[in-house]
């Protein structure tokens, strides 16, 4: 049995491991509700209430290598932390491994696919309810506002699709004119229903390999309500599992960001505890196919 403050299931050493589970306690770009540096720990303690069989694939996560490498330093700077997360995860990319790493703010997601050997090669499906797309928020080019914009920056804009999306400024919109970053908003989605507009977004996507960034605001605060900033509009919890799903046999890595336990019943890093396990079961029954 693992003591409770690791991820369910994860008995693996680093170098039996085909997962790699890492927390990012780091939450200082908020800028509306505070508190998604309690996520990873919040996101560990949900997954122990899931059965480790997975009536869908009918594979078992006991059976599955995982390794929990616990939560990286707290840094006093996001700069320190971009620094911080790509030395950590470099030695997880170099390793052939599929990293999953629960933040903290989407501030935490751009040094992650920076330590990819190779970014280029690399396509994001970025979920989120916000664009960040801006050049810099409040002073920090590093912020959470900014990191679809810092990923575009390492990998392309044609590698880059944010789902989901439903917020936005005006700046954004203009800037987006000459970078050309596709995205496919929540209202297309409602009307062109889950399953074409995934499909859709999955194929703008060239690259053989998929990283799947996803703010938990992706989802609708019905649904996920302890988040930084929460907006109405939002998919369903089935649609993330879908396009995880559907992304698995490209999939080379996730992240569960904006998990807020402060304003949290349970609920929402219950949920993100969940669809990490979905990736894992998904991208197991992916490779056992092959």
């Amino acid at each position: 049995m693992n003591p409770p403050g690791t991820f369910a299931d994860a008995r693996a050493s680093f170098d039996e491991a085909q997962f790699v589970i890492v927390g990012v306690p780091f939450d200082r770009t908020t800028s509306f509700r505070p508190g998604a540096r309690f996520g990873p720990d919040a996101i560990r303690q949900q997954s122990w209430t899931f059965e480790s069989y997975d009536l869908e694939t009918g594979i078992d996560l006991s059976e599955v290598p995982i390794h929990d490498l616990g939560n990286t330093d707290e840094y006093g700077s996001s700069q320190q932390m971009v620094e911080g997360v790509r030395a950590e995860l470099a030695p997880i990319f170099a390793a052939g491994k599929i990293p999953i790493v629960f933040g903290g703010d989407h501030a935490c997601s751009p040094p992650v696919v920076e330590a990819h050997p190779d970014p280029a090669s690399v396509g994001v499906l970025y979920l989120d309810a916000h664009m960040d797309f801006r050049s810099e928020y409040l002073g920090d080019p590093r912020s959470h506002g900014c990191s679809s914009r810092r990923i575009v920056e390492r990998v392309g804009a044609r590698n880059v699709v944010v789902f989901g999306v439903r917020s936005v400024s005006r700046q954004e919109v203009e800037d987006n004119r000459s970078i050309g970053m596709s995205f496919v908003t929540a209202h297309e989605i409602a009307k062109e229903g889950i399953e074409s507009s995934l499909q859709r977004a999955l194929n703008m996507l060239k690259t053989d390999r998929v990283y799947i960034s996803l703010d938990i605001d992706a989802i609708d605060p019905a649904y996920a309500g302890a988040t930084g900033t929460p907006e109405p509009f939002g998919l369903t919890p089935r649609d993330v599992k879908l396009a995880i799903g559907q992304a698995a046999p490209r999939l080379i890595g996730l992240d569960i960001m904006e998990v807020s336990p402060p304003w949290d019943t349970g609920n929402t890093s219950n949920l993100a505890a969940r669809l990490a396990r979905e990736a894992i079961v998904r991208v197991s029954a992916a490779r056992h196919s092959h």
